[in-house]
């Protein structure tokens, strides 16, 4: 009897020993710090398809032990409800902590653009800061259907996306970055620009149009509402804008080289046949000749009142511009100018 007592007991102990180990492995499994770099913060990016294997590919060089990561995904159901997103792993995160970051604690980036002169150069930006590629951005960025029912066409879709920063989430597909775009846009409008766009007798692509041109004539902020006022006036008089930014766009529209440097428009170039030259169009051109950002949208809906009809560059204060109400002393300001771009032997 006593003998079996002891087997008893012996057999009660090791199951205990066993189901204290196996409780210990689970936590430790479960609880124990399993990363492994150094930084305070990693950073993994799970694309849209990803399946399992693809995470653990992109963990492998960030946690210590990834049977024990694996084991605790399978417990969790993580393995078949795979996330995309950005997320970050903490530095001596234990596995639950890891499988809930990658559950549910998709973080935003921040995305940034200015200044593109074409869907493309604007869908190339985009693709380095989201998931979405430039092929997929472009296609929803000149969706037809998109564009005519929204009252856009390929030469105004480019004034829809306007320059600032945003918040999305990382794995944002090229649709809902255009989808949120639109609202962005259709926010600020309905907010302050449409009202004094009708004021202006203007509509909202026809601003953004002249906004472009004001953008790549002046670099400073503080002038922009004047030079704005110059080509209103210019509009009210039944006056071409006569702008060389439309015909430097002009030229790389039509030799589809967006790089294109050209530092001084000649006689030759207000020839172009293309609807973008305002040497030979009235009213302003089908659609942006750049992305304007803001400062300069709100230069022309809220324009400098003045009797200007001329600009030309001022070479006495680099940047700014020397302005004139009548063609004889805007000739003297450009004979000026063009001394000086002589002088420094600007041919091109």
């Amino acid at each position: 009897m006593s003998n079996l007592k002891k087997v008893l007991w012996g057999t009660v102990l090791l199951g205990l020993v066993i189901c204290g180990f196996a409780a210990y492995s689970i936590y430790n499994a479960i609880f124990s710090p399993n990363t492994n770099f150094n930084n305070t913060e990693a950073f993994v990016y799970i694309s849209s398809d990803a399946n399992f294997d693809n995470v653990k590919t992109q963990l492998t060089p960030l946690i210590k032990d990834m049977r024990s990561f694996e084991a605790v995904a399978q417990r969790k159901g993580y393995v078949n409800n795979i996330k995309a997103g950005k997320y970050a792993l903490k530095r001596d995160m234990n596995n639950n902590q890891i499988i809930n970051t990658l559950r549910s604690q998709n973080i935003p980036v921040r995305i940034t653009f200015n200044n593109q002169e074409s869907l493309k150069s604007l869908a190339q930006r985009i693709s380095v800061q989201i998931e979405a590629d430039s092929l997929e951005l472009v296609e929803a960025m000149t969706n037809s259907d998109f564009l005519s029912k929204n009252g856009f066409n390929d030469d105004s879709a480019l004034g829809m996306y306007l320059p600032n920063t945003y918040e999305f989430f990382w794995n944002t597909s090229g649709t809902d970055f255009r989808d949120r775009m639109f609202n962005e846009y259709n926010k600020f409008w309905e907010s302050s620009g449409d009202g004094k766009a009708k004021d202006l007798k203007m509509t909202r692509n026809e601003v953004i149009s002249l906004a472009s041109i004001v953008q790549k004539e002046t670099v400073k902020v503080d002038e922009r509402p004047r030079v704005a006022g110059v080509y209103l006036n210019r509009i009210q008089r039944g006056m071409m804008l006569q702008a060389d930014p439309t015909v430097i766009y002009a030229i790389k529209k039509e030799t589809g080289n967006y790089d294109t440097i050209i530092k001084r428009v000649l006689y030759r170039d207000l020839e172009i046949e293309s609807p973008y030259n305002t040497y030979r169009n009235t009213g302003v051109p089908p659609g942006p000749i750049c992305m304007p950002d803001i400062s300069s949208i709100d230069a022309v809906l809220n324009a400098e009142d003045h009797d200007y009809l001329y600009f030309v560059a001022n070479v006495e204060n680099f940047g700014y511009h020397k302005f004139a109400k009548t063609g004889q002393q805007h000739n003297r300001n450009k004979q000026q100018y063009i001394r000086w771009l002589n002088q420094q032997n600007i041919n091109r």
